[in-house]
Formats: C-alpha cells, sequence, structure tokens
C-alpha cells in the first residue's frame, strides 16, 4: 500500500465531536487506515499523528492538542524551527498499525502550512513528483475484489497532467501488475480511455483502477473503510 496525500479528512467535524472514523465504525464500517497530518480522526484519538527528522538525524512525533483535536503545530514549530524538517511517517490511527513511511523522497514537513476549524494552523503534505509513502505489510485491508470504500481530502489548486496523484490500495510488489490489481482515487486532469472529465480548465477526481505507479508518480492512502459485506 503506497500513499500521498495533501491534507485530510473531514475538516468540517469539530475536534469534540465523533471523528469520520468514529461515524464510520458506529455504521459497521470500520477505518482500516486513517493517516492524517491536520487532526485526530477518532474522538479519542491522542496519540502522535506524524513524526518529523531533522538533517542531524534527531525526529519528534507531533501529536494532537487534546483528544480528538487539531495537530499540535507549536511543537512542530518548535522541532523543526529551521524549517528543513521532512515527515518520515504518518501514523495510522486505527487499530490495524498500517503505518506510512518512506517510498521515494519525504516532504518538506513545513511547506504546507493550512488554516483549519477555528482559525487552527496547521500542516498539511505538500507533494511535488517523486515523492510519496506506502506500506506493503498491512493488516485488514481489503484485497482482490473485497468491497471497500476510500476517502481524501486534496488542495484543489495543486495538480497536474501526469501520472498519477492517488490515494487508494495499491500491489504490496510495488510493481504495476495491470488492470484492476489497484483500486484510488486518482487527483488530477490527466485521462484515459476517453475520459474528458473537466479536460483542460480544472482536475477531475474519480475511481482509478489501473496500477500506474512509476518512480516520478506514485499512489496514495489516506483512510480507507472496510465495507460490510452483503
Amino acid at each position: 500500500m503506497a500513499a500521498r496525500a495533501a491534507a485530510l479528512l473531514a475538516l468540517i467535524v469539530t475536534a469534540a465531536a465523533d471523528g469520520p472514523c468514529d461515524i464510520l465504525g458506529a455504521a459497521g464500517n470500520p477505518c482500516v487506515a486513517a493517516h492524517s497530518t491536520v487532526r485526530a480522526l477518532y474522538a479519542k484519538f491522542a496519540g502522535p499523528l506524524y513524526n518529523v527528522t531533522r538533517p542531524d538525524g534527531r525526529s519528534a512525533n507531533i501529536g494532537v492538542l487534546s483528544p480528538g483535536g487539531f495537530a499540535d503545530v507549536a511543537a512542530h514549530e518548535a522541532f523543526c524551527s529551521e524549517l528543513d524538517c521532512v515527515i518520515s511517517n504518518v501514523y495510522d490511527q486505527s487499530p490495524q498499525g498500517n503505518h506510512l513511511g518512506q517510498r521515494h523522497k519525504l516532504v518538506n514537513a513545513s511547506r504546507h502550512k493550512i488554516t483549519v476549524g477555528e482559525q487552527v494552523q496547521v500542516y498539511g503534505m505538500w507533494f511535488d513528483p517523486g515523492y510519496g509513502y506506502h506500506v506493503d505489510a498491512t493488516t485488514g485491508i481489503a484485497t482482490g475484489n473485497d468491497p471497500e470504500s476510500i476517502y481524501a481530502v486534496m488542495s484543489g489548486t495543486h495538480y497536474n497532467g501526469g501520472c498519477c496523484f492517488d490515494y487508494g490500495n495499491s500491489e504490496t510488489n510495488d510493481r504495476d501488475d495491470g488492470c484492476g490489481t489497484m483500486e484510488a482515487i486518482y487527483f488530477g486532469n490527466a485521462h484515459w480511455h476517453g475520459n474528458t472529465g473537466h479536460g483542460s480548465t480544472g482536475p477531475v477526481s474519480y475511481t482509478h483502477l489501473r496500477a500506474h505507479e512509476t518512480p516520478e508518480h506514485l499512489v496514495c492512502r489516506l483512510l480507507l473503510e472496510k465495507k460490510k459485506k452483503k
């Protein structure tokens, strides 16, 4: 499973209320991978969201301001005061432990500062071609044709026509194994199989069922829920 993402999940949900994964779990579709550098995705989550590493090799976990809350931006900025940290891991908040690590280059931890909620400042992840994260040894993730849902929040202004800015479920051997071997959300203005989307005027988001993974363009996973089988 590989991952790349811009910033994160369900920001309209207030920090004290049920998080996205609480809501999905109550519906019988528990999150099996829940990654965010912005906020907790469970109301009671109080662990680290991500890890930052400085050029001197020292690293620190960045947690939340309070259980279920937003990221502790003050801790981030105190440790990364020279603005030269990278995000080395994004932790899975679900019980499955599908933490994301390096696939190719690691993003600068302080490049993408955003404002969410009640004017809370946090850091998302800014991706250019050649940057990406993944985890191959997963637990609880849908395989084959098992049902799943995929959610992601991405910047509406940072995209291109290359292949591929994806978030989803991909091969664990890090190769393109052909059509139907990856399930992911693609975000950009590239086109396949006659699809036109929004043309050249903006990005199109749709479910992408072919693995197009190269060293320059990576697959991403942000949050997955395992659907109940009918």
